[in-house]
């Protein structure tokens, strides 16, 4: 019995060694992941207030108040954006230091407007004061895209990568190659599926979470349905480029965790990225899942329409077609 325990102990070690894709996924994947959070994250002691510049690049040299420690000066180009940050005060201040006297805007009922805006008189007592009005989003609110949308990648990357896995590894889909199936009607049945599921599923979550937090859409649900199926796509096709092609199950969850981990970290499902490096910034909007939270959250806290969201649903469209056509073109039946 125990001979018979270490035969099989000692081929799954051999199997799993010389599984190459494997042990680069094993050993590389952890040490990517903490060097990428370290760079994101990593660095001085967060700032306590977040305070935007109109101006292409902030210059510390321009004015006394832009020397004070402890705050985030952040450079924006679009006004009326930043206006309705500092209204909803996920921006403590705004300032145009252009402008003589410096103009700037805040919301009265921000506690930390009303602390960084001493600061701004004490350096500069003429600046001319632009109230907004607005109420703070409270974080649940902000959070609920967030959760439904991490939700809405696992199921839709794994749920069709593991399947095709499962029915690649079990000769299923060897079974399968034998009748008249083309590889294309393969997956459009598994995307279709996958994705009328995944729409009911979030929809009933939604609808449920709301319900218990008592929060209420600000957009229209017709526009958030679209999103919802427009962001499940470009995310199934995303898992099928995985799924299509490999027959490791440590390779394929290694690849699939890959890419699930930085959009889950970076996607800005639990905080905001607002005042992050511009590099991070710019890994982020690769992410579909990034796209899918933006438009999301527009929608339903601010009330936005199809134009502005409408980039957001353009990239989900390009890559879904990308990712379909790729896993079309890579997909293969056998093991070999």
């Amino acid at each position: 019995m125990i001979q018979r325990l270490l035969s099989v102990f000692h081929a799954r070690n051999l199997e799993f060694i010389r599984d190459r894709g494997t042990m680069i996924f094993v050993l590389i994947l952890p040490i990517a992941m903490i060097l990428g959070m370290s760079f994101v994250f990593g660095g001085k002691e967060r700032p306590l207030f977040k305070v935007g510049v109109l101006t292409q690049v902030v210059d510390t040299k321009a004015h006394p108040f832009l020397s004070e420690r402890f705050v985030d000066f952040v450079a924006v180009k679009d006004s009326s954006d930043a206006v309705h940050k500092v209204s909803r005060h996920a921006l403590d201040l705004l300032v145009d230091l252009k402008q003589q006297p410096v103009r700037y805007w805040v919301n009265p009922t921000s506690p930390k407007g009303y602390i960084i805006e001493k600061l701004l008189l004490q350096s500069d007592p003429m600046a001319h004061r632009e109230p907004v009005s607005g109420d703070a989003v409270p974080y649940v609110n902000w959070l609920l895209p967030g959760i439904l949308g991490m939700n809405l990648m696992f199921s839709c990357i794994f749920g069709v990568g593991y399947v095709v896995l499962r029915y690649r590894k079990n000769g299923f889909l060897k079974r399968l190659n034998a009748t008249p199936l083309t590889a294309f009607e393969f997956l459009t049945a598994q995307v279709m599926s996958r994705l009328v599921l995944t729409m009911l599923v979030t929809s009933l979550l939604y609808i449920g979470i709301a319900t218990l937090i008592r929060f209420h859409s600000m957009g229209n649900p017709f526009l958030l349905i679209l999103l919802l199926f427009m962001g499940s796509l470009s995310m199934i096709a995303l898992g099928l480029t995985i799924a299509a092609r490999f027959a490791s199950e440590e390779l394929v969850s290694g690849l699939l965790n890959l890419l699930t981990w930085p959009m889950m970290l970076l996607s800005g499902v639990w905080f905001s990225l607002e005042g992050s490096p511009e590099w991070v910034q710019w890994v982020a909007k690769i992410f579909p899942l990034t796209h899918v939270l933006d438009a999301a959250r527009a929608i339903m806290l601010d009330g936005a329409g199809i134009s502005a969201i409408a980039p957001d649903l353009l990239y989900l469209a390009i890559t879904a077609v990308a990712f379909l056509a790729f896993g079309a073109w890579s997909f293969r039946w056998r093991v070999e």
